[in-house]
C-alpha cells in the first residue's frame, strides 16, 4: 500500500525512498524467503501454512483484497476474515520450512524496534577514543575490522578502543575523518570538536576562463610547500604552522588532484603540481567538465561559454530543433529528431559527431535532416556524402524521399563533376570512397558546409588511401554514420577522431608499457564518448519484434573429419617448425592464418579443397538441406550469409537441384538495390544467397525473417550487422537468426572468441566506450590447437 493504493512489486518507483510500519516490514521478510530475493512480480502462489502466517503478521490491517473486488479491503472480525479464514482450519501434519526462518523474522523486527547507537568519537590531536556502533547496526561488524586495521586497542574497562600516538591520530584523521562521518555516520563529543577546532584541512581550488584556460591548486595557506612536500615524501600527511594549527592533507584529496592533472595533460607519469594551469581545446570541455565534477562536487560552476557549447550535450534530449520541412518532421521519430538536432548542435559549434545507433534506425534519415538545417544557414557551399558504392544509389533514392527540395547530384562512373564552380549548383554531392580516392584533387579544393561519411569502418585504418582522401577533405562540420565504431582495436576510434577532430586526440607515446597503453586507452573511451551518439532498437524502437539467436552444431561424417584432421595435424607441425627455427612472428602469423582459412574451408565444404568430395560429405549441406525444407513448408524466407563466394556458388548448384528459387548477391552485383527489391516484393522467393562482405551493410531485407550464417566470422558485430538486414524496423515477424558450427573443429573455438569479443565491443557500442579486441598471434594459434 502506498498512499492508500496498492501496487504490485514490479510497478514500484525505484527511485523513491519507502517507510514500512512493523507488520509491512515482517511480510517483506517474508516475501524474500518465500521468492528466494525481493519479489519482483505481483502473484505469488501461497499453500495453506504460508497464507496463514501472512495472515497472522496482516492481523486487523486493512491489507487483504480478494483478486475480484477490486480495492475494497476485506474486514476482520476480531482475529479472523470471514470468508478467508474458514478454509484455513485444516493444517498439514508436514511443517513448511518457513517455520525455521520466524527467529530470523522476530530477530530482524528486533532490530528494526531497537534503536540504534551510533558509533562515538572522542579525543584530540593527541588521541582517540571510539566506541562501536550497537550490534545491530549495519556497519558494526565493519567498523570493529576497521578497527582492528589501524591497530586501535581496546581497553576492556570502558570498552572502547583507543589510539594513543599523536603522529598516528593525525595520519589517521588525514587518511580516514570522512569516511568516519561519511561511512559510518559516526557521532563526535564536544570534547574532541573542541580539542580539533585548530586543525584545518587541505582543499582543491579551481577555476577556468571564457577563454577555455583551467586552473587547479592545493589550497594550503598558511603551509610552507617545501615543508609539505617533505612530510608528504615522508608520509606524514599533515604539517604544523602557525600557533598551533595543524594542516591535514588527505591522501584522497592528492590522488584526485594528481589524477586530474594526468587526465587533463594526456600525461601518465605526469608528478603532481602545486599550481596546475591548462588551455583546453574546445572539444574537450565535455571531457574537462566530468574531471572537474569529480575533483570538486556538483557544486561547481563553468562559464558561460563551456556552458553553451557542451552543457546541451549532458542532456541531448533539451537540444533545441532545427526548422526541417514539415513533412520531414512528421517523420521523423523522437529519437531521430534528437539526432539531428544533436548534429545541428555540434555543427553550430565547429564540433564533430559519430552518429553510431543500431542497424535499422534510420541514420540515413537523420543525416539528411541535419544537412537540410545547415543548409537553410545561408552557406552557398555544398555537402558532402561519401559512402560505399554500392550505397550510392540508396543515398540518391532517400535524398529524392525525405529532402526533396534539396539538389542533389552523384559523381559517379561517366558522370562526375569536373569543375570547381560546378559544385555550388548542387546541395548534395553524393559519391564512393573509390571515387573519392581518384578525384581527390577535385574534392580537395572544395570548402564543402559538411562530410557526411558513411559506414565510417571503412576509415577505421588511418594508413589507408580511403582515411587519407577523407582527412584531406575541407568542411566546416563532420559526421561519421556506422553501427559498428570499432572492429578490431581501439586504434579504430583514433582513426574515426582524426577525421572528425583533427588534433583532439594526442598522438600515443611511443614504447607503452602495457598499464600505459590501458591508461590512454581509459582516456580515449571518456573524452569520445559526448561525441558518440548511440541508440539501440530495445531503447527507441520497441515494435520491432524480439531477434531470435540459435546455435546448430553439426556433426562431421568420416570423410570430412579425415580430411580436417590430417590438415591440422600439418598445420600444428609446420607451426611448430617455425617456431624452432626463430621465425618472426609475422612469418607465423602468415602461416597460421592461411592453414586456418582452409581449416574453415573443409568446414563449409570439402569440396573448396577436393574436387572429389561429395556434396553428402559437408556436415553443414546436410544440416541446411533440413532447415531449408523446413522454412519452406512454414512458408518462412532465408537469407544465406556466407564469407565465401565459392560457398554460394555450390549453394546455388544445390538450390537449382532442388528447383528452389533464389536471389542472389555478392561483392560483382552492380543492381543490389534492385535485386533487394525484388526479393522483398516476390514473396515466391524463399532464399536469399547473400556474400557476407557485399551484403552486410546498406540492405533492407525485411521480406525474410530467417537470418542463416553458414560459416562464423571472428567478429560478432559483422554477423550482427548481416542479420540486421532483416531484423529492422519495418520488418512484421519475429526474426530467428541461426549460426551452423561444425563440432570440435576450429568453428567451435571461433565461437568462444566472439563471445570474449562480443562482450568487449558492447562496452563501446552501448556506453560510448571502447575496448581492444585485437585477434592476436595467440588466439589463432589457440584455435588451430
Amino acid at each position: 500500500m502506498v498512499g492508500g493504493i496498492g501496487i504490485p512489486p514490479e510497478k514500484i518507483d525505484r527511485t523513491q525512498a519507502y517507510v514500512l510500519t512493523s507488520p509491512h516490514y515482517q511480510v517483506a521478510l517474508l516475501l524474500e524467503d518465500w521468492c528466494q530475493g525481493p519479489p519482483i512480480y505481483g502473484m505469488l502462489r501461497l499453500n495453506r501454512v504460508r497464507l496463514m502466517v501472512l495472515l497472522d503478521a496482516l492481523k486487523g490491517l486493512p491489507n487483504v483484497f480478494r483478486f475480484d473486488r477490486g480495492v475494497e479491503a476485506l474486514e476482520w472480525v476480531g482475529e479472523v476474515i470471514p470468508g478467508v479464514h474458514v478454509f484455513l482450519k485444516e493444517t498439514p501434519k508436514t511443517s513448511l520450512p518457513v517455520s525455521s526462518k520466524l527467529p530470523i523474522v522476530k530477530k530482524l523486527m528486533k532490530d528494526l524496534v531497537e534503536p540504534v547507537t551510533p558509533m562515538n568519537v572522542d579525543g584530540s590531536i593527541s588521541y582517540l577514543s571510539i566506541a562501536l556502533p550497537s550490534r545491530n547496526s549495519k556497519v558494526y561488524d565493519e567498523v570493529l575490522d576497521f578497527l582492528k586495521e589501524y591497530r586501535f586497542q581496546l581497553e576492556p574497562g570502558n570498552r572502547r578502543w583507543w589510539l594513543r600516538d599523536r603522529h598516528k591520530v593525525l595520519n589517521f584523521l588525514a587518511n580516514y575523518w570522512d569516511r568516519l562521518k561519511t561511512d559510518y555516520d559516526a557521532v563526535f563529543s564536544a570534547n574532541f570538536k573542541e580539542k580539533t577546532a585548530a586543525i584545518k584541512l587541505a582543499k582543491i581550488d579551481y577555476s577556468a576562463t571564457d577563454d577555455f584556460d583551467i586552473n587547479l591548486s592545493l589550497s594550503t595557506p598558511g603551509v610552507n610547500e617545501c615543508t609539505l612536500r617533505e612530510n608528504l615524501a615522508r608520509g606524514q600527511y599533515y604539517a604544523e604552522f602557525g600557533k598551533g594549527a595543524i594542516m591535514l592533507v588527505p591522501p584522497a584529496v592528492i590522488e584526485k588532484l594528481a589524477r586530474a592533472q594526468r587526465d587533463l595533460s594526456g600525461q601518465v607519469d605526469r608528478t603532481l603540481a602545486s599550481k596546475f594551469s591548462f588551455k583546453l581545446n574546445p572539444a574537450q570541455l565535455p571531457y574537462a567538465e566530468e574531471l572537474v565534477q569529480d575533483l570538486m562536487g556538483s557544486s561547481f560552476e563553468t562559464p558561460e561559454t563551456w556552458k553553451v557549447r557542451s552543457g546541451a550535450l549532458k542532456e541531448i534530449s533539451r537540444l533545441k530543433m532545427p526548422v526541417l520541412p514539415e513533412l520531414l518532421f512528421e517523420m521523423l521519430r523522437g529519437y531521430q529528431r534528437i539526432g539531428v538536432a544533436w548534429l545541428y548542435h555540434l555543427y553550430n559549434n565547429d564540433l564533430g559527431g559519430v552518429l553510431a545507433d543500431e542497424m535499422g534506425l534510420g541514420k540515413t534519415v537523420q543525416a539528411l535532416g541535419f544537412i537540410y538545417a545547415i543548409t537553410q544557414l545561408g552557406h552557398s557551399s555544398p555537402s558532402l556524402v561519401v559512402c560505399p558504392a554500392g550505397l550510392v544509389e540508396n543515398w540518391r533514392r532517400e535524398a529524392k524521399q525525405f529532402t526533396p527540395s534539396l539538389r542533389v547530384f552523384c559523381h559517379r562512373g561517366q558522370d562526375r563533376l569536373q569543375n570547381f564552380d560546378d559544385f555550388d549548383n548542387y546541395d548534395i554531392i553524393i559519391t564512393s570512397y573509390g571515387t573519392l580516392i581518384r578525384d581527390r584533387d577535385l574534392f580537395h579544393k572544395i570548402d564543402f558546409n559538411a562530410v557526411v561519411a558513411d559506414e565510417a569502418q571503412h576509415i577505421k585504418n588511418r594508413y589507408t588511401q580511403n582515411a587519407r582522401a577523407l582527412r584531406g577533405l575541407c568542411a566546416k562540420g563532420r559526421v561519421l554514420l556506422t553501427g559498428t565504431p570499432i572492429e578490431n582495436s581501439i586504434d579504430d576510434l583514433r582513426s574515426l577522431f582524426e577525421f572528425l577532430m583533427p588534433g583532439y586526440l594526442a598522438a600515443l607515446p611511443s614504447a607503452l608499457r602495457r598499464d600505459e597503453r590501458q591508461w590512454h586507452d581509459d582516456r580515449l573511451r571518456a573524452q569520445v564518448s559526448p561525441y558518440i551518439l548511440r541508440r539501440s532498437k530495445a531503447l527507441v524502437a520497441p515494435e520491432l519484434p524480439e531477434k531470435i539467436e540459435k546455435v546448430l552444431f553439426c556433426e562431421m561424417d568420416s570423410d570430412q573429419r579425415a580430411m580436417y584432421n590430417e590438415l591440422k595435424e600439418k598445420t600444428q607441425r609446420a607451426i611448430f617448425e617455425l617456431e624452432m627455427s626463430g621465425a618472426s612472428d609475422g612469418k607465423i602469423r602468415f602461416k597460421a592464418l592461411t592453414q586456418l582459412l582452409r581449416l574453415r574451408q573443409i568446414c563449409a565444404d570439402p569440396r573448396l579443397l577436393d574436387e572429389t568430395a561429395l556434396p553428402e560429405n559437408s556436415a553443414k549441406l546436410r544440416v541446411l538441406r533440413e532447415l531449408i525444407e523446413e522454412s519452406i513448408d512454414g512458408n518462412h524466407r532465408m537469407l544465406i550469409f556466407s564469407q565465401f563466394v565459392s560457398v554460394l556458388q555450390l549453394l546455388k548448384l544445390e538450390l537449382e537441384s532442388q528447383n528452389i528459387k533464389y536471389s542472389y548477391l555478392d561483392g560483382d552485383t552492380k543492381n543490389r538495390v534492385d535485386v533487394c527489391e525484388h526479393f522483398n516484393s516476390d514473396d515466391s522467393i524463399p532464399v536469399f544467397l547473400i556474400s557476407l562482405k557485399a551484403g552486410g551493410v546498406g540492405l533492407n531485407l525485411t521480406g525474410a525473417d530467417t537470418v542463416v550464417h553458414f560459416d562464423p566470422w571472428w567478429n560478432p558485430a559483422v554477423e550482427a550487422q548481416a542479420t540486421d538486414r532483416t531484423h529492422r524496423i519495418g520488418q512484421k515477424k519475429v526474426v530467428t537468426s541461426i549460426k551452423l558450427i561444425v563440432c570440435d573443429t576450429v568453428e567451435e573455438r571461433v565461437l568462444d572468441l566472439q563471445r570474449t569479443k562480443a562482450h568487449l565491443l558492447e562496452d563501446l557500442l552501448d556506453s560510448s566506450n571502447v575496448a581492444n579486441a585485437k585477434v592476436g598471434l595467440d588466439d589463432i594459434k589457440a584455435l588451430i590447437i
